[in-house]
């Protein structure tokens, strides 16, 4: 399906911030000069302003325009809910360390298909709440087969238009299917550190698989939460 024209402005924007033309703080060409350049008219800039504002991918600054989010927003892939913590919808979010390869656990190499030992791409960040305290610690885990065609997953620069839009613009494959698994345990040292937590605290574990069009994974995600900022909501009828 063709895009269509602030379609196709959004995604020329977010390329450009991808590749690092328009970095973090920096701002971006203004609406008339948009409207201009695409012969458009000013109405189509602005729906394609707001689809990269609604993805976190840029902010509105009185006086200046738009400029290149300073802080990365995580937000739920597809149609996952977003209901497994009371703060739903997207979140700041720090990078915790660099990318990089190791063996995952034994639940996460079953859930990516993958036998025990073998080295996978690792990503992990901390979600902050709105006065910058953390709410979750999030490890990533990425099969071979999507990080070998998805270069820049293993780069430490945010990617502008999201991890999915940009594994799907790669690999071809989009997640359709996911599976959450909740467990609660106590926090580990390297948890508490990250999470702030005093003394032994219990902490709920959301296990995330995303599986693709033919059902392989994508990525498995482990999200711990402190039990007093967990809340799982489910509605159904009776």
């Amino acid at each position: 399906m063709a895009l269509l024209k602030y379609e196709e402005i959004a995604e020329s924007l977010r390329s450009r911030i991808a590749a690092g033309e328009f970095e973090p703080g920096a701002t971006l060409p203004s609406g008339r000069d948009l409207a201009e350049q695409w012969s458009v008219s000013r109405a189509s800039v602005v729906k394609a302003m707001d689809v990269l504002r609604n993805d976190g991918v840029v902010e509105a600054r009185q006086g200046t325009g738009f400029i290149v989010a300073e802080t990365p927003v995580a937000r739920p892939a597809g149609s996952r809910r977003a209901g497994t913590a009371r703060v739903a919808g997207g979140m700041p979010f720090l990078r915790v360390g660099v990318p990089d390869w190791a063996a995952p656990p034994e639940r996460v190499a079953a859930a990516l298909e993958l036998e025990s030992g073998v080295e996978v791409l690792r990503r992990v960040r901390v979600l902050q709440l709105p006065d910058g305290a953390p709410h979750s610690y999030v490890t990533a885990w990425f099969p071979p087969d999507v990080t070998d065609v998805s270069p820049r997953l293993a780069q430490t620069a945010p990617i502008a238009e999201g991890t999915t839009r940009y594994v799907r613009r790669q690999t071809g494959r989009y997640p359709v299917e996911g599976e959450d698994v909740t467990t609660v345990r106590l926090a580990t040292d390297e948890e508490r550190q990250h999470l702030a937590l005093e003394g032994v605290q219990a902490v709920a574990v959301v296990r995330h698989t995303a599986y693709d069009q033919k059902r392989r994974p994508l990525v498995c995600e482990e999200g711990v939460t402190p039990g007093a900022l967990f809340e799982q909501v489910d509605t159904y009828a009776m």
